[in-house]
């Protein structure tokens, strides 16, 4: 008699195919025990083994929960076996997160960032006094940086003072006579000297002098 082989596309859908077709076999047999004891044993003995397949699952928090929840999933929760976790229900494992809120922009500038409205908005709630002032013309400095790094000409304090007043709505006024900010100079500097094309090329050049 001839033994046919079967292909993949006859056998059933692997629910979690990284545990492989064996796990799968095994549960499906487990769920076959009629004896509640036995039935229990071979469950505890299925996750020692799937918790040997998935090494990299010991580097997440709670993995033999998650080993005991993938167990049920296997097992299409046909599996009737107390685990030493809450058993869990197809509606909780397969809900849907909640949608995630896209972050605010800001379209006019946003070269600064989302960050930077968020560090106005935290700025303004402070009481007036040093703290706050400090916080200011940090957070006026951070701008002139990001403008800087989005146009490389020089940029007027005035114009990053102007853009911290519309951002803030109105709340936070400097005048560009009362405050200055940085040197654009301190705020983006060029590359190091060791990656300049011309002295890496003397580099180059050194070097196989001393090696000829």
């Amino acid at each position: 008699m001839i033994d046919y082989l079967e292909y993949n596309s006859n056998r059933d859908k692997l629910r979690i195919p990284e545990y492989g077709r064996h796990v799968q076999k095994m549960v499906e047999h487990a769920i076959r025990i009629e004896d509640d004891e036995e039935r229990q044993k071979a469950a505890e003995a299925i996750v020692a083994v799937m918790g040997s397949n998935a090494p990299h699952l010991k580097d997440v928090s709670d993995y033999q929960h998650k080993l005991w929840d993938q167990l049920f999933i296997i097992s299409d929760f046909k599996l009737n076996v107390n685990s030493p976790y809450k058993n869990p229900s197809p509606e909780k494992i397969f809900e849907k997160p909640d949608m995630l809120e896209y972050p605010e922009n800001i379209p006019s500038y946003r070269y600064y960032g989302n960050n930077i409205k968020k560090m106005i908005d935290a700025a303004c709630k402070l009481e007036d006094g040093e703290m706050k002032e400090g916080l200011i013309y940090t957070i006026a400095n951070h701008m002139k940086k990001c403008y800087l790094n989005w146009n490389r000409d020089s940029v007027k304090d005035s114009i990053i003072f102007k853009h911290l007043d519309e951002l803030s709505g109105g709340k936070i006024k400097i005048q560009a006579e009362d405050e200055e900010l940085s040197e654009a100079s301190d705020l983006v500097k060029g590359p190091p000297k060791k990656y300049n094309k011309t002295n890496k090329r003397r580099l180059k050049k050194s070097n196989r002098k001393k090696y000829k």
